[in-house]
């Protein structure tokens, strides 16, 4: 295990894309773009409100999700531009972002405020080309880390407060049914989440401090300790797994995150 990077305010989203590993880090308004080999790191866009969840389009353009509610595409100049508006999906902050078929997006929300209410019931919402973003899923418990599996047929939610990865069959029209437990992992609290070329998944795990590979129907296949939370993880080309960490006290400015990497 090696750390590749240090002193991020909070840490997430993390994506391998053209050669270089990207990330938000929410508390310092930054998406980050990270070479593997010196950890040298270029702050790829500044935005005013969190950038909660990154993806790439079909053509490989930035796609970031803020904090309040806008999707914000990167232009070849380098500007984030809005083509979204996604607050009346949720009045609360928007959680992860996946692309499925046909360049349509996957966003979920986790339904409530992290400060103060109990928690609530969460969902997924699909964005296709030709009209506003609507919920295609409820009831999920604290819906977080997402992939898209099967070459496009399946999309896997990780329920963080259900012990949980949740699969449902993506619908042409984006549109997820057919809803099934797809791995059950008791103890887990399963976070931001990866596909290997086997199909295993890998997960974060905040309070146990680990990275988890799990198959479908829960088999534990391997594991990664971390010296504190590991709250999302993404697979580079060389089995390299990079673990984006923190020591969990929300966004107090303590600058605990890292970016590490293991080989699996």
């Amino acid at each position: 295990m090696e750390t590749l990077i240090d002193g991020l305010a909070f840490g997430e989203s993390p994506r391998w894309h053209d050669g270089r590993l990207w990330l938000s880090d929410w508390a310092a308004g930054e998406v980050l773009a990270v070479d593997p080999a010196d950890g040298a790191r270029e702050v790829v866009a500044r935005v005013d409100a969190f950038p909660f969840c990154l993806a790439f389009d079909a053509d490989g353009r930035l796609l970031v999700v803020t904090g309040d509610g806008r999707l914000l595409r990167r232009t070849e100049s380098g500007t984030l531009t809005p083509i979204a508006y996604l607050s009346a999906l949720s009045e609360h902050p928007l959680n992860e972002l996946v692309r499925g078929p046909s360049d349509l997006l996957f966003i979920n929300g986790i339904g409530y405020d992290m400060a103060g209410d109990d928690p609530h019931e969460g969902f997924v919402a699909a964005l296709g080309a030709d009209g506003p973003a609507r919920r295609v899923a409820e009831g999920l418990a604290f819906p977080n880390g997402m992939v898209v599996v099967d070459d496009g047929a399946t999309l896997l939610v990780a329920e963080s407060h259900a012990e949980r990865i949740t699969a449902f069959t993506i619908s042409a029209d984006g549109d997820l049914r057919d809803r099934r437990v797809w791995a059950h992992v008791p103890g887990s609290a399963p976070d931001g989440m990866c596909v290997d070329p086997q199909g295993g998944v890998w997960y974060g795990d905040v309070p146990n401090q680990c990275a988890v590979r799990v198959a479908e129907g829960g088999e534990v296949l391997d594991r990664v300790e971390a010296d504190r939370g590991c709250f999302a993880v993404a697979l580079g080309p060389d089995r390299t797994l990079y673990l984006v960490t923190m020591r969990w006290g929300g966004t107090d400015g303590a600058r605990t995150g890292q970016v590490v990497a293991a080989r699996v």
